[in-house]
């Protein structure tokens, strides 16, 4: 456990100004990660045996953890959905989501806040080749989550991102617009629904106000994001799944959140429109 600060003051003021910033090996591989690499290839194995598949795997190993899954998909993209689903449950990324220097960051970045962990705002995502359909659009996170308009998302990632498996894409400095207005349905994607349906209102002439970064990630690494920078989904066209980790935090006392009671929005079973009608541009 690492002891002081975490950032050094340029790494604040980096945040502070961009609303996003790269950590390069924050977690330890053999404590924080392996343990839920190791749980992800037990739990194909398992779907494996379950359904009598004929797929054969090598042992574990950190590189090919999730060995076997392209063909499991193959064979039925319904275990894909039951793997989503499982992963999110493994006890080891349930410690990861409560690690303590994820206080300590959210209190680094936002002095004199009060941390909070956003219940069912965490979870591993896994963006199969070519298949765009749960792709997010740009987006702030605010809308697709809530409980405050001062949140952090934990973004990292469990395999070498590389340019081909489509790296998430941020709009630096963009947090400066505040909350923006949203529609809740995608025209160029109406089978999308839920928070996979919002866009942004005016989104091509704010996505040219601002720089564009694509990070190459690694595992390990951790990529901070503040809940109104504008991001993306890569396009994934390499051979193999994007699998990465999402957990949000937010702070109790911003008096947005605390107006509404810290609500979650679409995973709690709540349209944000209800909670903030002002920002919906339907």
């Amino acid at each position: 456990m690492r002891q002081g600060p975490l950032l050094s003051e340029p790494q604040v003021a980096e945040f502070k100004r961009n609303g996003v910033l790269i950590l390069r090996d924050f977690y330890d591989l053999e404590r924080d990660i392996a343990p839920i690499q190791q749980a992800i290839y037990d739990l194909i194995g398992l779907l494996i045996a379950k359904y009598r598949l004929p797929i054969s795997r090598p042992a574990f190993s950190p590189a090919t953890f999730d060995a076997g899954y392209q063909q499991l998909i193959a064979l039925n993209r319904a275990y894909g959905a039951e793997i989503y689903d499982a992963v999110k449950q493994i006890p080891a990324f349930v410690r990861l989501v409560a690690h303590p220097q994820h206080d300590q960051l959210f209190a680094e970045l936002r002095p004199g806040s009060f941390p909070a962990v956003a219940a069912g705002g965490y979870g591993i995502r896994i963006d199969n080749p070519n298949e765009d359909r749960f792709r997010a659009n740009w987006h702030q996170e605010y809308p697709a989550q809530l409980r405050s308009l001062d949140g952090l998302v934990y973004w990292s990632p469990l395999v070498p991102v590389t340019e081909d498996m489509g790296p998430v894409e941020f709009c630096p400095g963009s947090q400066a617009e505040g909350a923006m207005p949203v529609h809740t349905r995608d025209p160029n994607n109406p089978q999308k629904t839920g928070a996979y349906s919002l866009t942004l209102k005016g989104e091509d002439e704010l996505l040219r106000k601002y720089p564009h970064v694509s990070p190459l990630t690694s595992p390990g690494d951790l990529v901070v994001i503040d809940f109104l920078v504008l991001h993306a989904s890569g396009h994934n066209r390499s051979q193999r799944s994007r699998w990465t980790m999402q957990l949000r935090y937010f702070n109790f006392l911003e008096p947005t959140g605390q107006s509404h009671g810290w609500r979650g929005s679409y995973a709690a079973g709540v349209d944000f429109r209800t909670i903030h009608p002002e920002l919906c541009a339907d």
